[in-house]
């Protein structure tokens, strides 16, 4: 019996929808008899239909097979593959799984007969790059890719018209509170089967408010990680196609973007607030009214209890169907996911994401009072409590203390303050867990209040007590509800239900007690004290700040630095780029540890320029004492400069005892290749490739890092001589074979030699740092400079990245190699932060430079670079920092290494001591570098709160050089969130 042509289903007039029942066996045969292909079939999982991956003899894939449900009349296979082709048509850009057409342009489409009765049977396109299911990590730019494909799609279909979209479809949210009905009882568990329900009931009254503002269109319904296919051999997966169009019907155009928002949810380290780059993609190729923009994250509730309620029931009548069961577990993590945050919360994140804040408005602040809060408490009595990255009370790593917000709040009692009172909206930094890899809840959503002496809180107007117990008061205050928490000690003078007046005392807090003050909007969900940042708007939106209500000002600055980065990128040279495309805002270090103004405390593992760790009280106080006294140039004669340069000359062998001070590591490696030119009188310079030495002309020039300028090599000046990188691990020769770098150097210095143009100096890293901390071959800079030297040149050793104790067991790189140069170039760890640099030759080769002119450098050699430069030997000696770079340093590249050998993306870790570099491959044996993977790895990275950034020629090298005071608990951070970030991203062993 052949279908009704123009039959279209109705979901409701069905007992249940079992996929058809066919074996690859019959489906070979169905697309031979029928669909004019001789093929091998291969099952795909499906809900409802049957799908089957045909293969030709050569195992190439052909064509996939769709065999409808027979509950699906023609008519709206013909619809579905009508939409398919006006996208293919429309957006070239993206792949599409249209029908395969014979040669006279018909369908390769037939009616066959199942177990099940007769069914559409067809041959689609095959799209090859696999689909986006499973649970690996989604990208935001993978996020985004995926709203701006519902998006595409949407407008495509806006004017698409065809009887088989009049259908009523389970996935159609327009009947999802009837088919939650249905269905719900499929859910065997009461308290997941009750929440289902729960949540369906208040999201379909909240969509029903809005649904009459909704267009309606012809919709794909289906954009789920499942249905997009990623681009083949793209990092991170991004999508271009798209398949199964089996859900096309007529629907709100908003449920385009809820359906693949809500499929999402289940991929690992994946929250609600991660969606919000699809919702601003989407928003962009189709905007969405404010009406759509508020039912979005209803639907998306919706969504997820309708795949649960029909999840359980398919699995109940389909029980061969092995896809709908492995899917129940996913399902049920989109659920969670879709309510762990109240609908008004997501709302708000939704118009916010989309420019929509202020529509509908939202209560930003209290109305004034008729009467204070507190009676008789003058705000002028008041003391703000700042508890942000800003607060100069929080330095030195008090915000790590427990108690210490109620420390500082007595400390100011006792200075006299009647009372203490905390800013609303603005992150606390004493809420911050050091090493964390979620953020904390750090953003008030009210304020505290210490007080100094007894208070009476009174009634600030007229209002209702909504509840009057042991320790809390909730009372309206014009739409808004006011509640005073405090102790339980603290009885209230007002009864639940009672009518309040103005001035009416509320309760009387004795002196000492602690009570927290908030306002929500009437009828809002239950608002937590402190809620997470990325939440923070969506919470906020449902309170005010109760500061007025103490005579206090509003604080004006919760968001006024939201514009930050577009303000630097119009006045700061965009050549000077940021980390991330997305920064957080980071004003305050300690440590290890990097702090942003959300309150977020990031692992810092890229600063080697702070050795000591970020905010060392010792520079502060060093640095701070000898400002207030004297800070000059260096031709001023006073103490620090002649201390600090005895105290660097000594840490050098000999003959190096002569030091001239300067300001970073450019102008550093400047002078040290003057230096050479001017003793030498040679001005040819040997260097190595893929390297890089600074931004000045000189150390520009002997720079010849492909990521730091990508026309290196082509644009080096002709006294620039390059040799190859004698890169062990991926370069010409490797392993043992290494030793051939050296002899291969010296043919080049000897050619410069016989040619006339004798090398003046050979300047290398003496640990390949920009490589990511390899170590040159064992005897090469011995070589190397030997042949420099034997033409009269000279060998300069930039220590700029390696130096000071950071190899552990070397407080010098070419310790390593067991040379000595002639002159030495070092900086960054010199001042911890401070701009300082330095080199150190012998009074030979300095006294040349008298040959040149004069060397005066304004700051270099300052009293207070001086001061600091002594202060950070001084605590590297004291604090048994290189002692500690041995330790920690070993122990985290055994958690390194440990890790390289569960993941196939690991080709190598390098390094020594807290120089470290995990190098990413795509393959072992070529070495096919993995760029976009370790950019997506470093971006993973900051959302589990580490800070790490890519280096090398090909940007595949994890960079590894935290400050020198790292711990054991901080490195195990590291390589746990390693771990983890390499699961969530699907790096497997693949070699």
């Amino acid at each position: 019996m052949l279908p009704d042509k123009h039959r279209t289903i109705d979901f409701f007039a069905e007992d249940a929808l079992p996929a058809p029942r066919v074996t690859p066996a019959e489906a070979e045969l169905i697309a031979a008899e029928h669909l004019d292909m001789t093929a091998r079939g291969q099952a795909l999982g499906s809900q409802q239909d049957a799908n089957f991956l045909l293969h030709a003899d050569d195992r190439t894939p052909a064509a996939i097979l769709k065999i409808a449900n027979s509950a699906f009349g023609t008519t709206e296979i013909e619809a579905q593959d009508a939409a398919a082709d006006l996208i293919a048509s429309a957006r070239p850009e993206l792949r599409i799984a249209t029908v395969l057409r014979r040669a006279d342009g018909s369908p390769r489409r037939a009616t066959v007969d199942t177990e099940n009765g007769p069914a559409v049977a067809r041959l689609l396109r095959y799209l090859p790059g696999g689909t986006l299911s499973g649970p690996r990590h989604l990208s935001p730019a993978t996020v985004a890719a995926m709203g701006t494909i519902a998006g595409k799609v949407s407008t495509t279909l806006r004017d698409f018209r065809h009887p088989g979209l009049e259908r009523v479809l389970q996935w159609d949210l327009q009947y999802a509170d009837r088919v939650v009905a249905r269905l719900a009882g499929h859910i065997e568990e009461p308290d997941r089967r009750n929440a289902v329900e729960a949540a369906t009931t208040e999201a379909w009254a909240r969509v029903q408010e809005l649904a009459a503002a909704l267009p309606l269109q012809a919709v794909h319904l289906d954009l789920t990680d499942d249905n997009l296919i990623r681009c083949p051999d793209t990092f991170p997966p991004m999508p271009d196609g798209v398949i199964d169009f089996g859900d096309v019907t007529k629907s709100w155009a908003v449920a385009e973007l809820a359906v693949p928002l809500s499929s999402m949810l289940h991929h690992d380290g994946i929250e609600p607030h991660h969606l919000l780059p699809a919702v601003r993609a989407f928003h962009a190729v189709r905007p969405l009214s404010p009406e759509e923009a508020e039912a979005l994250w209803p639907l998306v509730i919706l969504r997820a209890a309708v795949l649960v309620a029909s999840g359980r029931q398919q699995a109940a009548v389909d029980e061969d169907n092995t896809y709908a069961e492995a899917a129940l577990d996913r399902e049920w993590r989109i659920f969670e996911q879709a309510t762990c945050l109240p609908m008004p919360v997501m709302s708000r994140l939704v118009r916010d994401a989309t420019g929509m804040a202020d529509s509908p408005a939202r209560t930003t602040q209290a109305a004034a009072p008729v009467r204070s809060l507190l009676r008789d408490l003058a705000a002028a009595g008041i003391t703000l409590l700042d508890l942000s990255t800003d607060a100069d009370s929080l330095d030195r790593g008090t915000w790590l203390e427990a108690g210490a917000e109620d420390r500082l709040a007595a400390s100011a009692l006792r200075d006299g303050a009647v009372a203490v009172a905390t800013r609303y909206a603005r992150a606390r930094l004493t809420r911050t867990p050091a090493l964390s890899a979620v953020s904390a809840a750090t953003v008030p959503t009210g304020i505290d209040v210490w007080l100094g002496r007894e208070a009476v809180a009174q009634a600030p107007d007229a209002g209702k007590v909504l509840a009057a117990v042991p320790g809390r008061v909730e009372l309206t205050y014009g739409e808004q509800v006011l509640t005073l928490s405090f102790p339980r000690t603290v009885h209230p003078a007002v009864t639940t239900g009672a009518t309040v007046q103005a001035g009416e005392d509320v309760a009387r807090v004795p002196s000492g007690t602690a009570l927290h003050i908030s306002l929500s909007a009437a009828g809002s969900p239950a608002v937590p004290r402190l809620v997470r940042p990325e939440h923070a708007t969506g919470w906020l939106a449902l309170t005010a700040d109760p500061s007025p209500l103490l005579g206090l000002p509003v604080d004006s600055d919760v968001t006024a630095e939201r514009d930050l980065l577009d303000r630097r990128d119009a006045v700061f040279a965009t050549v000077q780029e940021h980390y991330y495309a997305s920064p957080p805002r980071i004003e305050r270090g300690w440590r290890h540890h990097l702090l942003s103004t959300d309150g977020r405390s990031y692992l810092d593992i890229v600063n080697n320029v702070t050795p000591l760790g970020h905010a060392h009280p010792r520079v502060e106080q060093a640095s701070s004492r000898q400002l207030r006294r004297l800070n000059t140039n260096s031709r001023f004669h006073y103490a620090s400069v002649v201390e600090f340069t005895e105290r660097l000359a000594t840490l050098l062998p000999d003959p190096l005892d002569t030091v001239f001070l300067v300001n970073s590591g450019s102008e550093a490696v400047d002078l040290g290749l003057r230096l050479a030119i001017g003793a030498s009188g040679q001005h040819d310079v040997v260097a190595l490739r893929e390297a890089y030495h600074g931004w000045t002309y000189a150390s520009d020039a002997v720079s010849t890092s492909l990521q730091d300028n990508p026309n290196a090599l082509a644009t080096r000046p002709s006294w620039v001589h390059t040799v190859d990188s004698p890169n062990y691990y991926r370069g010409r020769h490797r392993g043992t074979d290494a030793t051939r770098y050296a002899p291969e150097a010296i043919a080049v210095i000897d050619e410069l030699a016989d040619s006339g143009r004798p090398a003046g100096a050979f300047i290398s890293e003496t640990f390949y740092g920009n490589a990511g901390g390899v170590a040159l071959p064992d005897g090469y800079l011995a070589e190397v400079y030997a042949a420099v030297r034997r033409h009269g040149g000279l060998a300069v050793a930039d220590e700029v990245q390696v130096g000071y104790g950071r190899l552990g067991h070397w407080f010098w790189g070419f310790e390593q190699q067991q040379v000595v140069p002639d002159i030495v170039c070092v900086a960054k760890a010199m001042g911890n932060g401070h701009p300082l640099g330095a080199v150190i030759t012998s009074r030979a080769v300095a006294d040349r430079y008298r040959d040149q002119g004069y060397f005066f450098a304004s700051t270099g050699g300052s009293p207070v670079s001086s001061i600091v430069g002594l202060t950070v030997l001084d605590t590297l000696r004291d604090e048994d920092l290189q002692g500690n770079a041995v330790r920690v340093g070993s122990h985290l590249k055994r958690r390194l290494e440990a890790l390289a050998d569960r993941y196939g993306i690991i080709g190598a870790v390098h390094g020594s001591g807290l120089y470290l570099g995990l190098e990413l491959v795509r393959d072992h044996s070529t070495l096919e570098p993995a760029t976009e993977e370790t950019a997506e790895l470093c971006d993973r990275m900051l959302d589990l709160g580490v800070v790490v950034q890519p280096t090398g020629d090909h940007l595949n090298i994890l960079k590894i050089k935290p400050p020198l005071c790292i711990d054991t608990a901080a490195a195990d951070f590291f390589a746990d969130m390693l771990d983890l970030a390499l699961t969530q991203l699907g790096h497997g062993r693949t070699w």
